[in-house]
C-alpha cells in the first residue's frame, strides 16, 4: 500500500471519528439539558414551562415563542439564536441580556455549553 492510499484511509477514518464525536456531543448535550435546563424548558414544540420551549431555538429570533411572556429586555434584545449567541447567553444570561428574567446563573464549562448547543441544533 502506498502512502497516498494510507493517507486517504487515515483521512476517511478521521472523518468517521469526527461524525461519531459530533453525535456523542449532542448526546452529552441532551444529558446536560436534562440536568440543567429541563426543570424550566422543554424541547417539545408549543409546550412552554417556566421558560419557553427550546424546540427549533437555533435560528429563531429571541423573545418570539408565541404564548410565552418574555421580559422586555429579552424581547427587545434583537438577538437571533445562533451558536455564538447561544454560547454567550448560556454562559452568562444576565451579562448577555441585562434585565432578562431567566434565573439560571450560567454554565461556565465550555464543553457543557458546546454539547448543549449541539443538542439544541438537533431538536426542531
Amino acid at each position: 500500500m502506498n502512502y497516498k492510499m494510507l493517507l486517504g484511509l487515515a483521512l476517511g477514518l478521521g472523518m468517521m471519528g469526527a461524525t461519531a464525536a459530533q453525535a456523542q456531543d449532542a448526546k452529552a448535550g441532551e444529558s446536560f439539558f436534562k440536568r440543567a435546563c429541563a426543570a424550566c424548558h422543554t424541547v417539545e414544540a408549543g409546550k412552554n414551562r417556566v421558560g419557553p420551549s427550546l424546540a427549533g431555538v437555533v435560528g429563531r429570533k429571541a423573545g418570539s415563542v408565541d404564548g410565552f411572556a418574555y421580559s422586555p429586555a429579552l424581547k427587545g434584545s434583537g438577538l437571533e439564536w445562533n451558536d455564538e449567541n447561544l454560547d454567550k447567553y448560556i454562559a452568562d444570561p444576565k451579562g448577555t441580556v441585562p434585565g432578562n428574567k431567566m434565573a439560571y446563573a450560567g454554565a461556565k464549562n465550555e464543553a457543557d455549553r458546546k454539547n448543549l448547543i449541539a443538542y439544541l441544533n438537533s431538536v426542531k
